[in-house]
């Protein structure tokens, strides 16, 4: 088990971030999905938890064979998926994702959303203050994405939104920015197979690490798209571009899943 709490400011407030963020998800998971991988939405609905209270539970498949390293892709099936499932009780929310060819592989993820700049040290100690874990600061202007992944648009060092003023993001700039909030996530990579163990779970924090990065800068850089929109508004986009993104997904799946299913549980 390998365990990391990532914190990510943006130049937004919690109840805005709160838009984007939905925002974000449905965009980017529309814009991956092409020939068969992506995302595939399999459930989004409200669901209440007697301790957390009303929230949204979402189930998805994401399929990623052509995007495993090459000594991945030798041990899982030609079409190959990882479960997710997303509990929403924001600012707080809970991801697991599991995959049923790889039982001993899991990851979890806690996610607490604070209107400051990264500073609350002692946020997931109910969760983990015994834990032994690195803290990582992500920073959406600063820090590299894989090349094939940037666009100018979406750089914070260059864009500036028209509808709130803010953009052109300066080194520097979570001392000094307001509004500002901080997205803290704590992610624990499980896979428990001898000899492979931390190979895979460094690889998977790496992964996440550039997922966190790509998805919160875009949804800055898309502020001017969802920044008027209202949670009915963005629910109802949601709900359009799950159904796009299933079309481009799940036509090239629908007669494999089955046997995916039945091989995991073979190998089991």
């Amino acid at each position: 088990m390998l365990m990391k709490e990532y914190r990510i400011c943006m130049p937004l407030t919690v109840e805005e971030y709160r838009i984007g963020q939905l925002y974000m998800i449905s965009k980017h998971s529309h814009e991956q999905s092409d020939r068969g991988e992506g995302v595939e939405v399999v459930q989004n609905e409200p669901f209440e938890d007697p301790n957390h209270g009303n929230g949204q539970l979402t189930e998805k498949r994401v399929y990623l064979n052509s995007k495993l390293p090459s000594w991945a892709r030798a041990v899982v099936p030609k079409i190959f998926y990882v479960t997710e499932k997303a509990w929403n009780y924001y600012p707080y929310t809970i991801t697991e994702y599991t995959c049923s060819f790889l039982p001993k592989f899991s990851i979890h993820i806690e996610t607490k959303y604070e209107d400051n700049k990264g500073s609350n040290d002692s946020i997931f100690d109910k969760e983990a203050k015994d834990l032994e874990r690195e803290v990582c600061f992500i920073d959406i202007a600063s820090d590299e994405i894989p090349e094939r992944y940037y666009k100018e648009s979406e750089d914070p060092k260059y864009f500036k939104s028209q509808k709130t003023g803010r953009g052109q993001l300066k080194e520097g700039w979570r001392e000094t920015h307001q509004p500002i909030m901080c997205s803290y996530k704590l992610v624990t990579v499980k896979f428990e197979v001898w000899g492979l163990q931390t190979r895979v779970e460094q690889f998977v924090h790496k992964v996440v690490r550039d997922i966190l990065l790509i998805g919160h800068r875009q949804a800055f850089a898309w502020v001017d798209e969802w920044y008027d929109m209202t949670m009915d508004d963005v629910r109802e986009y949601e709900k359009n571009m799950h159904e796009k993104t299933n079309i481009k997904v799940c036509n090239q799946h629908s007669s494999t899943v089955d046997e995916i299913e039945s091989h995991a549980k073979a190998r089991t």
